[in-house]
């Protein structure tokens, strides 16, 4: 497997291992025809990773992330464990259900596996369902990424074309809305991880825009 030029130190913070990328077009809608199949390990990874989508979390499989962890999508961005756990245990409040319609993998280097990603959400309060197709990023810790239990630094989830510029009102939200739910979280396997909340960090990296002048090169994600 080739590499994806991340940090070859679990030591390192997890802000340092977010993948950076735009693509050619903001279709990601997977073809499971064409996913890379991937040994047990990272295919038990992914496996986790879509139950937490899908509103099924556990301490087990919150644990697939280091303490240090980064979460960034549209609307979260998590700087640890703890704040990551706040997030996968608040989906089921939020949501009456989450189904994973359908993936597929399409890169699988030793630091790093992406994959494109489509998931029906279905709200509690308003009687809608909603799906997304996304592209998932999972930057791999590099001293668990070739044993039985795969972990992840920097979780990269993008619906759009464009990467995250970490800049602005849209992201001081972001970050805001991951600050505090854990806290309102009434919940022991929240508290479980409150350990983690002073993990390792670094300021947040900043870069202007979400385009290839922003730090992400285009790619062509289509299959």
């Amino acid at each position: 497997m080739s590499s994806s030029s991340m940090p070859t130190s679990s030591s390192a913070p997890g802000e340092q291992f977010e993948p950076r990328q735009s693509a050619t077009s903001e279709d990601y809608t997977p073809d499971p025809t064409k996913s890379i199949k991937l040994p047990p390990n990272r295919q038990a990874l992914v496996d986790d990773i879509i139950a937490l989508y899908s509103c099924e979390p556990t301490i087990r499989r919150v644990e697939r992330y280091t303490p240090d962890c980064v979460y960034d999508d549209q609307f979260v961005y998590a700087n640890d464990r703890y704040k990551m756990a706040g997030q996968w245990f608040a989906l089921p409040k939020l949501f009456n259900a989450s189904k994973n319609e359908r993936y597929e993998v399409i890169k699988n280097d030793r630091d790093l596996i992406q994959f494109k990603n489509e998931q029906s959400w279905t709200f509690k309060l308003i009687p809608k369902t909603m799906t997304i197709n996304a592209l998932v990023s999972l930057a791999l810790d590099p001293d668990t990424a070739d044993s039985d239990f795969v972990q992840v630094k920097y979780h990269k989830d993008q619906a759009n074309d464009k990467d995250y510029s970490h800049e602005g009102v849209g992201f001081s939200f972001k970050k805001w809305q991951a600050d505090q739910v854990m806290k309102h979280m009434d919940s022991k396997e929240v508290a479980y991880f409150e350990k983690d909340k002073n993990a390792s960090k670094e300021p947040v990296k900043t870069y202007g825009t979400g385009d290839e002048k922003g730090g992400a090169p285009k790619k062509d994600f289509s299959t």
